[in-house]
């Protein structure tokens, strides 16, 4: 599937499209199964798998770094994705074990802001400090928690220190991520006003305050968190977000490209994945400079599978 144009219908993509240049896209469609597992950057080393696998993969990866260092009595410093209720299941499972992580400290990859920027609260039960709280941090056992404040969210009051508190620990050893439906990297969108375009300033990128794509508000429209209806006002329009200075000082990065649409072959990450992975780097595809690091890559079989026409979906 290079192109949708035919000889008699060419058109330019819509000027709300942050990513327009149409032979790199054409190039992008054609990427199969076989070049994720062939890809030329040495640096990535890209795993293609089941999507359930994936989130089974994700949760070990974070149980089993957390397990490890804190037997060996070492520091760990996570950024950490959005904490849906699977982190239940490592919290389960360093309770079972009896890990105590005392020298674990997590920060929230980034957090929702209304239109003057206040950040939102952690008693928001839509955001992602609340859900860390409830998904994570409540479900470990008293005794084996770290003290509270080691387990960090996005906040008024932290926000202007919040990459120096990462940066102080030595950086992140972890950073997990994937791009968003625009190719953000935790919520730095492309067409965002915020948000340098020069690479060499992007790169150095700290936490900002940035705009919402109307991309992202589609994308996050559809979580369950807010009622998976296509609510496009329900979605804050603005995020506190790490830049990405913070994901480039991490030693080590894991990113996922896995989201499909309720469990169907249906996604919006089919193309941007691509783009991410295999297009330039460039601030108008955020998260393709995990091409510039050493990074592990899990890719679910639905968005390494060939980009192509279904008539039988339709609409």
């Amino acid at each position: 599937m290079k192109t949708f144009e035919t000889p008699d219908f060419k058109y330019e993509p819509s000027v709300h499209v942050p990513f327009r240049d149409k032979k790199v896209l054409e190039r992008m469609r054609e990427i199969s199964r076989a070049d994720f597992l062939n890809h030329p950057n040495p640096k990535l080393n890209i795993r293609v798998m089941d999507e359930a696998e994936i989130g089974f993969f994700f949760m070990m990866d974070i149980f089993f770094r957390i397990r490890d260092a804190m037997e060996k009595g070492e520091k760990l410093v996570m950024i950490l994705p959005q904490p849906w209720p699977l982190y239940k299941n490592v919290a389960y499972l360093i309770n079972k074990s009896g890990i105590a992580c005392r020298n674990l400290y997590t920060f929230n990859m980034d957090e929702y802001a209304d239109q003057d920027g206040n950040i939102a609260p952690e008693s928001w039960p839509y955001g992602f400090t609340h859900s860390l709280k409830k998904y994570f941090y409540s479900e470990l056992d008293p005794q084996l928690r770290p003290p509270e404040s080691q387990m960090v969210g996005l906040t008024n009051e932290n926000f202007r220190d919040y990459g120096k508190m990462i940066t102080d620990l030595g950086g992140a050893d972890i950073c997990y991520s994937g791009p968003g439906w625009a190719g953000h990297m935790a919520f730095v969108d492309p067409d965002a006003p915020e948000v340098p375009q020069d690479l060499e300033e992007f790169k150095k990128m700290g936490p900002s305050i940035v705009t919402l794509s109307p991309f992202t508000l589609a994308q996050n429209s559809l979580h369950g968190s807010f009622g998976a209806s296509g609510d496009l006002a329900a979605v804050p329009p603005k995020a506190a977000t790490i830049g990405p200075a913070q994901f480039l000082e991490a030693k080590n990065n894991l990113g996922i490209y896995s989201i499909c649409v309720a469990g169907t072959s249906t996604s919006w990450q089919r193309l941007i994945a691509r783009l991410a992975l295999f297009g330039p780097v460039t601030p108008r595809v955020p998260d393709s400079i995990i091409q510039l690091k050493k990074a592990d890559v899990l890719v679910g079989e639905s968005i390494a599978a060939k980009i192509e026409v279904d008539w039988n979906k339709g609409y």
